[in-house]
């Protein structure tokens, strides 16, 4: 058992439901899988949870609101640190549960759990800071107060690329403001959400306040939106099954967040630190396999530096070492399904026959487990389905341009606006982009540190809210209009 992947596996849990404050199995006894996508097998079980399990989880959540939302900010806050405490603590374990079920290399994967802490904090304090204001009255006599209240309990639907970090944004934001919640966390990839969820039951969080289920995600958000006990709804998918949520939550008048797909353009103008750009954007390119909403996706190199560029992307992604996130030395991991296969396969048959050359990649590894060697696509069409579908993949799609108002009108040609990133050495450059790219986060000579104090969300088919900054609690919070007449 000296073998880390070994060890691992014989350790993976049986993942349960956890309602009501219990920990506990589907009341049917029903369950799912959990594959090691390094391989394919079977590495443990996680419940499955039905109507009767969903009714009992919607209970809780009620009850758990009352509680919470009568708990001061202070105290909400005191659990949420003790929870990042816990958490941080069991770091090392978390983030072997993350690789094996999920594929990410270990480091990556402990990142994760890391930065979940800081935004975990940085929440909890934020949320002593909500506040309301008092109004000036026209009338002697009046007291005019505008109030922050919690808006009742969420229903989170959270996907598999980053299960911890996507629960925890839709968490800490309703901790933090006196909401309970029910996540409905992604069955691929079940045990690493769950041990989140078990730091904050360690640290106090009452009996109620979060729910944790897993199941067919079509029967659980057509039970769970419409339930009039849910007031607000919070998604991260894709863009098809963000629309649809949405309009679901809408014929039930129900808050939304929703945080969808994208195809984040790269812009590299002449006058950028080539070398550097090249070296930042394969480093955000291949994290997490490119398996990440705000992954760079369309690079748009000025033509009189492409050469350049694309030398220093292909080195930087032959470096890559790829192979099972447990491994010593792994910086690349399997895809996390087999579906993710099929998709980059049906991506690369596409861009060859339009005319794209492989530099390097461009093919699965092996037969067992679900690897795709780090590619890169070179004078790709602008017609090709890599340069307008979201490849979510370990792919980069290069084209030239020649003029600054090209390059922004490619960026903004697609109906995603989720990411987009530049690199250029000019002030007025970075103004241009900063004023002309149509999306939600634009990052300039550097990689996406998605900060916690910092607005999370798209604008078009990307979704609306925000999942970061003091932008963030207020989808979780109602504004009262008061106005008393002293008599």
């Amino acid at each position: 058992m000296s073998n880390p992947v070994h060890a691992a596996k014989a350790s993976y849990p049986s993942v349960q439901l956890f309602i009501a404050g219990q920990w506990r199995d589907a009341a049917a006894g029903e369950s799912l899988a959990v594959n090691d996508p390094a391989d394919g097998r079977e590495v443990g079980r996680v419940a499955l949870a039905r109507r009767a399990d969903l009714d009992a989880a919607l209970t809780a959540a009620a009850a758990g609101f009352e509680i919470w939302r009568r708990t001061p900010a202070v105290e909400r806050g005191r659990i949420m640190r003790e929870a990042a405490r816990l958490f941080r603590e069991r770091a090392d374990r978390t983030a072997q549960l993350l690789t094996l079920e999920q594929g990410k290399p270990v480091a990556e994967a402990k990142a994760e759990v890391l930065f979940a802490c800081d935004i975990i904090e940085w929440f909890a304090e934020e949320g002593k800071r909500v506040a309301g204001r008092i109004v000036a009255p026209r009338t002697e006599g009046t007291l005019q107060q505008v109030l922050k209240e919690p808006v009742g309990p969420v229903a989170a639907f959270t996907p598999w690329n980053f299960p911890i970090n996507q629960v925890v944004r839709k968490m800490s934001g309703a901790l933090a403001t006196g909401c309970s919640i029910i996540v409905k966390a992604p069955e691929e990839t079940p045990a690493s959400p769950a041990e989140l969820v078990r730091a904050f039951a360690d640290a106090g969080v009452p009996a109620g306040v979060i729910g944790l289920v897993y199941g067919v995600p079509s029967e659980i958000s057509e039970y769970l939106i419409p339930h009039p006990v849910i007031r607000k709804v919070t998604f991260t998918g894709s863009t098809p099954v963000g629309k649809q949520l949405a309009a679901l939550a809408g014929a039930h008048m129900k808050r939304v967040t929703m945080e969808l797909g994208g195809h984040a353009p790269v812009i590299v103008a002449e006058d950028a630190d080539i070398a550097r750009a090249a070296k930042v954007a394969a480093a955000a390119k291949f994290r997490n396999a490119g398996q990440v909403c705000i992954s760079p996706t369309r690079f748009l190199v000025q033509n009189s530096v492409r050469d350049a560029f694309v030398k220093g992307l292909v080195e930087a992604t032959k470096s890559l070492k790829l192979g099972h996130g447990l491994e010593t030395g792994t910086t690349l991991g399997p895809l996390a399904n087999p579906r993710r296969v099929t998709a980059m396969e049906r991506l690369m048959k596409d861009a060859v026959e339009r005319g794209a050359e492989v530099a390097t990649g461009g093919e699965r590894i092996g037969s067992g487990g679900n690897f795709f060697a780090p590619t890169v696509l070179l004078n790709v069409p602008g017609d090709s389905l890599v340069f307008n579908e979201e490849p979510f993949g370990p792919v980069a799609a290069v084209r030239g341009f020649d003029t600054l108002d090209e390059a922004i009108t490619e960026a903004n040609r697609l109906p995603w606006g989720l990411a987009a990133y530049a690199f250029t050495g000019s002030l007025r450059t970075a103004h241009a982009l900063t004023q002309g790219v149509q999306t939600g986060m634009l990052w300039i000579n550097q990689p996406a540190p998605a900060w916690p104090e910092m607005p999370f969300g798209g604008i078009k088919d990307s979704g609306y809210g925000s999942e970061g900054g003091p932008e963030a609690l207020e989808a979780y919070l109602n504004t009262k209009s008061v106005s008393t007449l002293c008599v």
